[in-house]
């Protein structure tokens, strides 16, 4: 969340103690700075506090309004480098769709008889569910339960497809979605704390530059307010906002 120009990567509480790591970790950053993405990126590793391999996410605070229906953003970008997590793929199809989505390495396909087990024996060993159009309808019933896992395929990120092969493929090689919150942040993975700094460097431009894509016309003024990236549990650092010059 933002609290001010500052992006909190994790709840804070003021009575928390702090780690041993992250009091030192957060002593390499100046908040009063706004780094190079060079820097920041090289930074974001610095100051991991995990001992295993964390993820590094990155949150852009925009000027939108998500109560006006054309902006509220919503999609999914394939990073060029991956994400460094192998993603378990449902995929719901029939017929020459379910065969095609086989043969990409999706890891479970079926149709009513994977609705069914999801239903009654309360399955979730999957990461990204994709589903054919025809097979939507079906999956009306289990909105209440794959809505909030963010599990509901959605035609906006390319979830609900006839083209089911390039659906598993990029999810695979690493597609992430993002959806903008009721105040405008949008976050997304770009990659593991191993990444080199150039890997990470490139997902996170391929990144902005991909909401950068979608601003919606009526935006007045400037879209993107902030931009900070954090590791799982460290500090955030924030980001240069020039990535379009």
């Amino acid at each position: 969340m933002w609290k001010g120009n500052r992006y909190i990567p994790h709840k804070e509480d003021k009575n928390m103690k702090r780690s041993k790591k992250y009091t030192e970790a957060i002593k390499k950053i100046d908040k009063s700075k706004v780094y190079t993405k060079e820097e920041a990126v090289k930074l974001v590793k610095d100051t991991s506090t995990t001992s295993f391999d964390g993820t590094v996410e990155v949150a852009m605070r925009l000027n939108i309004d998500t109560k006006k229906a054309d902006q509220q953003l919503r999609g999914a970008i394939v990073l060029p480098k991956g994400t460094g997590k192998t993603n378990k793929v449902l995929v719901i199809a029939k017929g020459d769709k379910a065969k095609e989505a086989k043969e990409a390495g999706a890891d479970f396909v079926g149709d009513t008889d994977m609705l069914e087990k999801i239903e009654k024996d309360n399955w979730f060993d999957f990461d990204t569910m994709i589903a054919t159009p025809d097979m939507m309808p079906l999956l009306g019933k289990l909105g209440r339960v794959l809505g909030p896992k963010g599990l509901m395929p959605n035609p906006k990120t390319g979830t609900v497809t006839m083209d089911v092969a390039k659906a598993v493929n990029d999810t695979k090689g690493g597609r992430v979605e993002y959806r903008a919150d009721s105040f405008g942040n949008v976050h997304g993975v770009i990659g593991k704390v191993s990444f080199s700094n150039e890997d990470l460097l490139e997902n996170l431009n391929a990144f902005v530059a991909a909401i950068l894509k979608v601003r919606p016309a009526t935006v007045k003024g400037e879209f993107v307010k902030n931009i900070s990236i954090a590791s799982t549990m460290g500090p955030g650092i924030k980001v240069e906002n020039n990535f379009d010059k």
